[in-house]
This record gives structure tokens, sequence and C-alpha cells, in this order.
């Protein structure tokens, strides 16, 4: 009987976890929308976005082009606690934050060897079927770039 209860009890709370990270607006694949986006001049467009589960943690997977035209790829698996976590393929950084503003909006920050190198903002419409990243950042010149990047749901 023991035995059964914590079973039950298991199940329910996988169950539930399940639920909670199905309802996040932001999870899915996104394709970057470029007639509605806005990129500094030589500027990384991150074409498509994919937000998945990974255990109790959030894999976030970004395939794009650099501003040479060359093939990017770059992996985060954590949660959005405001914490720092290892991303992987990012010249840019390798530490990402995100942090839970509210159920549509997420803060977004990058570090490379300790520096802060990129922050911004995610935002998912009501809808759910609209992603805007505004972020702010330091090229590799060390110049101040803003880009304003739309993504479509898939």
């Amino acid at each position: 009987m023991k035995r059964r209860v914590i079973l039950l009890t298991l199940a329910v709370l996988f169950a539930s976890a399940t639920v909670c990270l199905a309802q996040n607006p932001h999870m899915g694949t996104w394709k970057l929308n470029e007639a509605k986006s806005k990129f500094s001049p030589g500027a990384t467009k991150n074409n498509t976005v994919v937000y998945e589960t990974a255990g109790d943690s959030i894999k976030v997977t970004v395939d794009g082009v650099d501003g040479a035209g060359a093939a990017t790829h770059n992996e985060w698996t954590g949660k959005f606690d405001g914490k720092w976590y290892a991303v992987t393929g990012d010249p840019t950084s390798d530490m990402r934050s995100y942090r839970k503003i509210n159920n549509h909006t997420l803060a977004l920050t990058g570090k490379k060897a300790g520096k802060v190198t990129l922050t911004g903002r995610i935002t998912v419409t009501a809808n759910g079927r609209t992603r805007t990243v505004t972020t702010t950042g330091t090229d590799a010149k060390g110049k101040k770039v803003t880009n304003r990047a739309v993504y479509d749901k898939q």
C-alpha cells in the first residue's frame, strides 16, 4: 500500500511539472521574421530558436548566421531563475542567464570571461504567436549594438 501511494505521488508530481512547463509561452520552435526585425550592420541573425524541456530544466538551441554569413549554433541549458548557466558555441558569451519577469517576458544577460556582453528582453505576445527579442551588447570591435528580432511560432 505504501509503495502504491509513493508511486502515485511521484506520478502526480511529474504530471504537474510537465503541465506547468507545457503552459510556458516561450516553449517551442521560433523562426525569425526578418522583414519585421531590425539588426545593426554585421549582426548575427538567429534564424531558428528552440525552447524545450530537459529534465527539470529548459534547453535553448539557436541556429543562425553571423555577419559574414557563416553558420552559427549555440546551446544553453538551465532555468529561468536569474542564475548563470554555461552556453556552448557562442563566441560572444560563455555564460547566460534568463530571469522570468512575468509569464510572457524574460530578461536575458550574457557574459564572457566574467564581463557582461549582452543584455536583453524577450517578450511573447498574449496569443503566443509572436516573440520579440530586443538586445543591447558589444560587438567584436567594442562597438555598442542594438538589435530587435521578431520571431513567429512554428
